[in-house]
């Protein structure tokens, strides 16, 4: 079954940008994945295509309108999951990309100016979310950041089947370091365990790496794999 996105934005142009290389873009012309970018303005009903208004209450900036936009999710829902991404939202984890990527696809609002006005989001209940405590100039690099960690999930993506096991957040730990060739670099020898062959040894110090860098770096993951651990 392919994976079908569709990106509702004011900048169709900016689609695929970076999903049209590397991994997705493979995956892409592989018909792993359909991408759909659609331009929000086709739904305005003025010929000026006016997709924004001042806000009531008085403010800086604009606000996009809750009918066009509601026009332009209404022509594009058929089922899939309707993200809408924004500083207010949830932040994404490795578990939402999984979720998703494990479905037919998803539907995503890009906001612009100040964001969208509030009655449709109220109306049309998207899972709302962020991709960090910052903020864009708009929602699609947000949505490309959304895409791209669903479609690295997508079964043919990636050539390694251990890739996505192994990697950051699996069992809410960092990932372990990596070392290759050469063996010495600037004074610098990779550890001696991953040289040994002792597929046991590498696989302990592994878990201990990631364990450490986890406990260090970002303890609410370090209390949560504690806590998933525990329950076991």
């Amino acid at each position: 079954m392919t994976w079908r996105a569709t990106v509702l934005t004011l900048f169709p142009a900016m689609f695929p940008g970076p999903l049209g290389q590397s991994l997705a873009g493979r995956a892409l012309e592989s018909g792993i994945w359909t991408l759909d970018a659609r331009d929000i303005r086709d739904h305005a009903n003025d010929r000026h295509r006016t997709v924004d208004d001042t806000p009531f209450g008085g403010g800086a900036g604009m606000v996009m309108r809750p009918d066009v936009v509601d026009a332009a999710i209404a022509d594009a829902a058929d089922g899939r999951p309707l993200l809408y991404v924004t500083p207010r939202g949830r932040r994404l984890a490795q578990e939402d990309a999984q979720r998703l990527a494990a479905g037919p696809g998803v539907i995503v609002l890009c906001g612009r100016y100040e964001g969208v006005d509030q009655r449709v989001i109220d109306a049309r209940q998207p899972d709302e979310i962020s991709v960090g405590d910052y903020v864009l100039s708009g929602g699609e690099l947000a949505a490309m950041v959304v895409l791209d960690a669903c479609i690295r999930l997508l079964p043919g993506t990636m050539g390694a089947a251990d890739s996505a096991t192994e990697e950051s957040f699996a069992n809410n730990l960092l990932e372990y370091p990596h070392y290759t060739r050469p063996a010495e670099w600037q004074g610098r020898a990779v550890p001696q365990v991953l040289l040994s062959g002792n597929h046991a040894a590498i696989a302990a110090w592994r878990a201990q790496e990631a364990a450490e860098i986890t406990r260090q770096r970002r303890p609410d993951l370090w209390a949560a794999h504690a806590t998933t651990t525990k329950g076991h």
